[in-house]
């Protein structure tokens, strides 16, 4: 099943609405930032909540932004050949947004403080990326040195194995020179001896290389 459309009304239940309210604004404050930061634009937004309490957020600050609005809208108000029966109207507003920006106790404040987290927010996406990509890599190295560790491995045992192969014989000449008889029935106890070394020796080597894997 596709994803259903909600319909655009007002919340009727009065604690849903403020929860949506207080959801929707952050959203809002937070893509306002964003434009802000990506496109190098002074912003202010105010808005009112259910209660009539005001919340603004502004870059640089809701203040200069309002001030700089002031400066230029007559201008701009002259050059679209708006009618000036409406500078009244656009007045009051332009009033009114000047009075909810400096009757909000610690107003600007909180602009800068809400701006320090979106910006912290952003910059712990990006460590958490970071952090991501890092383990891939972490979990590819660890990989690449087991593989090479059971080469080493593999290369150390072959050559063990040929080496106490060239002591045996070494041992089983010595003993047939001094006596045949005897070096005849030592070979196969020489034998026996080399075989349980090598593996004594496999074992530890290979004890080694588990300990490294878990550590």
């Amino acid at each position: 099943m596709g994803r259903r459309k909600i319909e655009i009304e007002i919340v009727k239940d009065p604690n849903t609405r403020q929860v949506t309210f207080s959801k929707r604004r952050t959203g809002l404050f937070k893509k306002a930032n964003e434009l802000s930061i990506l496109c190098g634009v002074e912003i202010a937004i105010v808005v009112f909540s259910p209660g009539n309490r005001p919340y603004s957020f502004g870059h640089p600050g809701i203040n200069v932004v309002a001030a700089k609005y002031l400066q230029q809208e007559p201008e701009l108000s002259d050059s679209l050949g708006n009618p000036s029966s409406d500078a009244p109207d656009i007045e009051k507003l332009n009033l009114k947004l000047v009075e909810a920006s400096s009757d909000a106790p610690g107003i600007e404040k909180l602009n800068l403080e809400l701006t320090e987290v979106l910006t912290q927010i952003q910059e712990g996406e990006k460590q958490n990326e970071t952090h991501d990509e890092i383990l891939k890599q972490d979990n590819v190295m660890k990989l690449s040195e087991l593989k090479e560790l059971r080469d080493s491995y593999k290369e150390l045992h072959d050559l063990v194995k040929l080496r106490l192969s060239d002591i045996e014989i070494s041992v089983c000449m010595m003993l047939l020179a001094q006596d045949p008889v005897v070096g005849i029935k030592e070979k196969s106890i020489i034998s026996a001896c080399l075989s349980e070394t090598l593996f004594g020796m496999s074992h530890t080597v290979k004890t080694k290389q588990e300990r490294k894997q878990y550590q």
